[in-house]
Formats: structure tokens, C-alpha cells, sequence
């Protein structure tokens, strides 16, 4: 018997199509669903705005997880490491030993 991939096909609107900038996310669960809440946070405005949620199971959002692992992986092996802000990376400040004596 042989396996064969079944084939979705997958309808886009319009308006979904256009997608929703997002640079802030807030993930809330409970022991049956995730609740991923995308929005937008603005410099100098004390709040976001929610622009869009979606609702999935626990192990739908554990796929989504390993999806985006394997994305951002194959991203970074050719774009290069993404840098996350606030980050402390290995910095030479200050003074340095040259293996000299005084």
C-alpha cells in the first residue's frame, strides 16, 4: 500500500491575502487551546492594539513551533544569524590582558 500526500487546497482572500504588519505578540493558554494574539505597539504610545487572533489546539501550536524553528533555521543558514535587540553579546570592553607581566 503506498502513502500517498494528500493535496489541500488552500483559498486566500483578498483582504487576509494583504496580511497585518505585527511587532507585538502575547500567547495565553489553557489545558484545551492557545490563544496568539498578534498587534502593534507604537514609540511613545502606552499601549498596543490587537489586530488579529487565532484560536488552535495544543498540538497545532507545538507544530507551529516546530515550524517556525525549522523556517528560522533554514533563514538564518542563508541570511546569516537574526539579532534580537537587547541582547548582550560578547563585547571586548575595557582592559586586556597580553600575557605580559608587569
Amino acid at each position: 500500500m503506498q502513502n500517498k500526500k494528500k493535496q489541500i487546497n488552500v483559498k486566500l482572500d483578498e483582504q487576509v491575502g494583504e496580511g497585518i504588519y505585527s511587532n507585538f505578540f502575547m500567547i495565553t493558554n489553557s489545558s484545551s487551546e492557545f490563544v496568539l494574539d498578534f498587534g502593534r505597539i507604537l514609540p511613545g504610545v502606552p499601549s498596543a492594539k490587537i489586530y488579529s487572533r487565532v484560536l488552535t489546539t495544543p498540538q497545532h501550536a507545538k507544530q507551529l513551533l516546530q515550524i517556525l524553528e525549522n523556517n528560522i533555521k533554514k533563514f538564518e543558514e542563508q541570511n546569516g544569524e537574526i539579532k534580537l535587540p537587547g541582547k548582550i553579546e560578547d563585547k571586548n570592553i575595557g582592559f586586556k590582558s597580553n600575557g605580559q607581566k608587569s
